[in-house]
């Protein structure tokens, strides 16, 4: 039997829902239904670019179609709990956009509604689907090279100034950390579990978001030293050295990439994955296969990932001083 095809709605057309929306084409049973904006011919345009059946000028309208069997949230965000709740409060499934939300204490709002509406929430926190990403943590978990004894992971960027870009504004939760630093920290989340301790200083823009951040993670016997930017283009590597040997997420480790594997006599080997895709499709089959299965919370990227990624976040802005209102 032919599986049941999922109609999403997408909360927010900016360019990560341009992105998702693309690849969402390329996912078996399923299909763009509905897209909302605060600006209804932004949403009309985006809905004639994508196919999406129709076009909102807010998103209540959107959370209100019984047609809508999920919903992707990819406002700024400072809005990501305010349209999770909206939307679960309609029971509708969440794949919300990473990060989750600005604060443990708002994650847990969201995942609390979830539970009381037996709803599926999920953050998309794509990287974990993708199948490089899956194999270096299948070497890790193997001990392929042995224990890890150091992790080096970044992500630098340098977008034109521009005061009232998302990026830049504080109040959307702009900054390097939330935007993209959350990746190099998921890595080492992913890889060596919780640090025993955190060291972090940054550097802010004139808007009060932080342009780059420096990061040390301690273990009893590792480091990570990680690193975000938005003033300057970095290799966007993760590099795991091992006790024999070297494991690198080739450049933007985040998002469809190779690996290169280093023994300790200098032997390189390239592996690459047969991407067709821009990566967001793996997390949407899982989303997907989670609803079939009547299922409200993903055995991959779990609540208690989200709860440790929110909080290890929540943590390095304490260090920074970064407060959000």
């Amino acid at each position: 039997m032919e599986a049941k095809t999922i109609h999403w709605g997408i909360i927010g057309a900016g360019k990560i829902a341009a992105k998702f929306a693309e690849d969402l084409h390329t996912v078996p049973n399923a299909k763009l239904y509905a897209i909302a904006s605060r600006n209804l011919e932004k949403a009309k345009h985006f809905g004639v670019a994508f196919s999406a059946d129709v076009a909102y000028g807010n998103y209540e309208q959107l959370a209100l179609d019984n047609k809508v069997d999920a919903v992707y949230i990819a406002t700024p965000h400072s809005f990501h709990k305010e349209h999770t709740l909206l939307c679960l409060n309609q029971n509708i499934p969440v794949l919300c956009e990473k990060p989750f939300a600005m604060n443990l204490e708002e994650v847990e709002e969201m995942i609390q509604l979830s539970k009381e509406k037996n709803t599926l929430l999920m953050e998309a926190m794509w990287t974990i689907f993708l199948p490089h990403f899956r194999y270096v943590l299948d070497l890790i978990k193997q001990k392929h090279f042995g224990e890890i004894v150091k992790l080096e992971a970044d992500f630098g960027f340098k977008p034109e100034y521009n005061e009232i870009s998302r990026l830049f504004n504080k109040s959307l939760g702009g900054g390097s950390l939330l935007d993209i630093g959350i990746y190099p920290i998921f890595a080492v989340l992913s890889s060596l579990g919780n640090p025993d301790s955190i060291e972090a200083e940054a550097k802010f823009f004139a808007t009060g978001a932080d342009s780059e951040c420096d990061m040390t993670f301690h273990y009893k016997n590792a480091i990570a030293v990680l690193k975000s930017s938005l003033k300057e283009e970095t290799k966007t590597e993760a590099i795991f050295y091992c006790e024999n040997g070297v494991i690198k997420i080739n450049s933007r480790f985040h998002e469809p990439s190779s690996i290169t594997l280093i023994d300790n006599h200098g032997n390189e080997e390239l592996k690459t994955f047969d991407y067709k895709t821009i990566g967001y499709s793996y997390e949407i089959e899982h989303f997907n296969q989670l609803i079939r299965e009547d299922k409200t919370e993903s055995n991959i990227m779990t609540f208690e990932k989200s709860n440790e990624l929110i909080s290890t976040l929540d943590i390095v802005r304490k260090h920074i001083g970064l407060v959000y209102k």
